[in-house]
């Protein structure tokens, strides 16, 4: 099936691409691929800064940093001849909040929100902050103005398109009846409003204290107050960021590997970001699997290692069905990648060599003369390459039909590399497969 391919160094290389979002399901290379992406384009020219919101350590060591935080950190040995940088940093959701409250409040009043303990439990680990604070950082790069290209590492799963949540979600918290109610007294003012309220208040805190304790009403009621001029700000700078996501100066990057779940997320995300109007660059289709000797089938190769075991005179029963359970489990009806038929049921498995069985066939390296064969070792060897052109059959058919329901996307394949990436030569081999090179 023809599908339209995405030029990646075209859209790393146009000044016009401020921001490139990466995001996908976990365990694609979403991580190793944004790395990728700041390292060519830094190397193409480019003042980059990567912003990991993923937990994962992995972009820090790739970059040969000892670890990453909240400040963006210049990574060394990346070619800056051509002009470019390249800095890394993680997001720190608290310290983000921090930063935040210091720089939008009196030193008084920092001092008192800071010191909460309601704050503090807040802003540590509340649902939805990191969201929230991830809005907020991306914001706060931009505005630098220092690189001309941020590259944002989003978590993994459906979790992370959450930020795009973060403005109306956040509109919906400060506008609640809850903390309108609590917000109340501090707006008709002082002491005596509080006395005036308190006839009315006292059955609805009354009932509050009992759920939530009386020292927790009390912080929370202390933090609303403190924080009252500075709500209009959060939801204001938060909408400020959502446009900036939806300008043509940024670009979405969906990460996917060949496999049927990670496509079925793939077709979420881009189903989401075009019902938010996000604009979507294209999926990259990562670890592809490929061969030496496409010329050679799967079917040829496996009569030719018949042909070669037929004179040891063993049986030779031929690759095994495992049956959809080997796969995953059973095919589930699926809108967006269709079902899995019979052709999808191959073993992802590769035995290795010596000391294993290639294809469910003949055992190759144990003891005693015939495991010693020439002849034997090539069987072998052949049906490990049927192997890897069935899986290459199954990955081109998942493929086809996620762009059979989304032809419009384009699509750039990353051949998978033989080891895991660890260091920055990792790091270009991968942005070189970006770039089709």
């Amino acid at each position: 099936m023809d599908v339209v391919p995405l030029a990646v160094d075209a859209l790393l290389d146009d000044p016009g691409t401020r921001i490139v979002v990466c995001c996908g399901s976990g365990g694609v290379g979403k991580t190793t691929t944004a790395a990728a992406l700041g390292v060519r384009a830094a190397e193409r020219g480019r003042r980059v800064v990567v912003l990991t919101i993923d937990p994962a350590r992995r972009l820090a060591q790739s970059m040969g940093l000892n670890e990453l935080d909240n400040t963006p950190r210049r990574v060394e040995g990346v070619d800056g001849s051509a002009g470019g940088e390249l800095s890394a940093m993680m997001l720190d959701m608290k310290r983000t909040f921090d930063e935040v409250v210091l720089a939008h409040t009196d030193a008084a009043r920092a001092r008192a929100i800071l010191e909460n303990p309601f704050y503090q439990a807040l802003s540590a680990g509340f649902a939805g902050t990191q969201e929230y604070m991830a809005m907020e950082k991306l914001g706060q790069l931009r505005a630098r103005g220092e690189w001309d290209l941020i590259v944002v590492d989003t978590p993994p799963s459906r979790s992370a398109l959450d930020f795009l949540d973060a403005p109306k979600r956040l509109g919906s918290f400060l506008d609640g009846r809850f903390i309108k109610l609590l917000m109340a007294p501090a707006k008709v003012g002082g002491r005596g409003a509080l006395k005036f309220l308190n006839a009315g208040m006292s059955m609805v805190t009354g009932v509050l204290n009992k759920v939530v304790g009386t020292q927790l009403l009390g912080d929370v009621q202390t933090f609303v107050a403190a924080m009252d001029t500075m709500f209009g700000g959060f939801r204001k700078r938060a909408d400020a960021t959502y446009r900036l996501l939806q300008a043509p100066g940024t670009a979405f990057l969906v990460v996917a590997s060949p496999e049927r779940d990670a496509l079925r997320e793939a077709a979420y995300f881009v189903e989401r970001l075009a019902a938010d109007e996000m604009p979507l660059a294209g999926l990259v289709l990562n670890r592809v699997h490929g061969t030496g000797a496409p010329q050679l089938s799967a079917e040829r190769a496996l009569a030719a290692a018949e042909a070669l075991e037929e004179p040891f005179g063993a049986e030779d029963p031929g690759p095994e069905d495992p049956g959809p359970e080997a796969v995953g489990g059973p095919a589930a009806e699926d809108p967006a990648v269709g079902d899995q038929d019979a052709g999808d049921q191959e073993t992802d498995g590769v035995a290795d060599l010596p000391g294993g069985s290639a294809g469910g066939g003949r055992p190759v390296g144990v003891s005693g003369s015939p495991a010693r064969s020439p002849e034997l070792l090539a069987a072998g060897m052949l049906r490990l390459h049927a192997e890897r052109m069935q899986v290459m059959a199954r990955e081109r058919r998942t493929r086809d039909r996620f762009v059979a329901v989304h032809p419009e996307v384009p699509v750039v394949e990353v051949a998978a590399l033989p080891g895991d990436v660890h260091d920055l030569d990792g790091l270009r081999a991968v942005g070189a497969r970006l770039g089709g090179v």
